[in-house]
């Protein structure tokens, strides 16, 4: 056992709460979410950040030691990994996202270049016993909320985001709908249940107004998988849903025909039959149309409106509503009609209504009370 002054601290360990110094043990766990300390080896031009605990973007340099965890990913358009059967102390592995989720990289896009070597410098430990020097792997697991195993979301309206693919404009159709329900008057809380860890999407939506944010990796999970994604979701639903919001907007990372388990989400009855709302985030418009027809004949749901690039211009968005049937939207460009139609669609209009009129009463009968004193 040693210690390490850590320079840096992926995102991903943010529930082991991890000082600047740490003891390591050059006994490693090679599983999914075990934390360990490495040092940078290599240099990058890009997609050469960290995303700490706080949120901010770090940039990566050779001779960094940094925290993250063991896992892997299946990004389309990214790098893809895997956790090796066994870690040692001085093995050379790589950084497979922003977050710090470190293992095996199997492949990648050329557009974001080979991805950081790292050098193991041991297993992190964590001192659960007060007073005592007794150490035991670290993981992301410490602090995490529990699984749910039951969904009750207590009647609250769920508007769920869906994409075609990675990168379709997801995030920034909640992050717009999260503001527009705010500048309403609604409370509303937001959630991501799959994906790779990374904190900047909820954080953004946190940004925009939503009241409490979370996502898989408050649960203890590094990258969901067909079989962790449902209980993310059911989870995530269910604590969300505790806190009393007026909304939900959940966003399904990456897309429909992904490897993060957005299938099995959606072909689980009970979380299907707690979306009030379904938008679709769509690259082009054959995505649209595709991305309708899928969630039709796949799951039994209808699109409430489409957004993303295929909804960029004018053209575009026409084409995609005559051929998809369905309402298209910018979230960028027409955040207040995407807002309408979903808010018709949930029937959050009808609560943003009775709520205008309750405010506008009170404000006549301030405004008569007021008349009756200057009398």
């Amino acid at each position: 056992m040693k210690t390490v002054l850590l320079d840096k601290i992926g995102s991903v360990t943010l529930n082991c709460r991890l000082p600047r110094e740490v003891r390591v043990s050059n006994e490693i766990h090679a599983v999914e979410g075990s934390v360990v300390a490495v040092r940078v080896l290599t240099s990058k031009s890009t997609y050469n950040t960290l995303e700490l605990p706080s949120g901010r973007f770090s940039q990566v340099k050779p001779g960094d030691v940094v925290a993250g965890a063991l896992g892997h990913r299946k990004a389309l358009f990214g790098y893809s990994g895997h956790v090796p059967a066994e870690v040692k102390v001085g093995d050379k592995l790589n950084v497979l996202n922003l977050g710090g989720v470190i293992g095996v990289h199997d492949g990648g896009s050329p557009d974001l270049g080979a991805p950081f070597v790292v050098e193991v410098l041991g297993q992190v430990l964590h001192f659960p016993f007060l007073g005592e020097r007794i150490g035991v792997p670290a993981h992301i697991t410490q602090g995490a909320l529990p699984v749910e195993e039951t969904l009750d979301v207590r009647g609250i309206p769920v508007v769920a985001i869906v994409g075609s693919c990675m990168n379709a404009g997801k995030t920034a159709a909640a992050c717009s709908l999260v503001q527009s329900f705010a500048h309403l008057g609604l409370r509303v809380g937001a959630g991501k249940t799959t994906g790779v860890s990374l904190r900047r999407d909820i954080l953004s939506m946190e940004d925009a107004g939503a009241r409490r944010v979370l996502m898989f990796t408050d649960l203890g999970i590094v990258t969901t998988t067909p079989n962790t994604a449902p209980h993310a979701a059911r989870t995530i639903l269910t604590n969300l849903a505790r806190e009393r919001p007026d909304a939900i907007v959940l966003e399904l990372g990456d897309g429909l025909l992904g490897l993060y388990g957005v299938n099995e989400i959606l072909s689980a009855p009970e979380i299907r039959a707690s979306f009030s709302a379904v938008v679709l985030a769509a690259s082009d418009p054959v995505a649209a149309w595709g991305g309708v027809q899928l969630l039709r004949d796949r799951y039994g749901l209808e699109c409430t409106a489409i957004t993303g690039p295929a909804t960029d211009n004018t053209a575009a968005a026409r084409l995609v509503e005559e051929q998809a049937g369905c309402p298209a939207r910018n979230a960028r460009t027409q955040a207040d009609e995407l807002a309408r139609v979903v808010l018709a669609k949930s029937g959050l209009d009808r609560l943003v209504a009775t709520r205008a009129a309750s405010e506008g009463a009170r404000a006549l009968a301030a405004a008569a009370g007021g008349a009756h004193d200057d009398v």
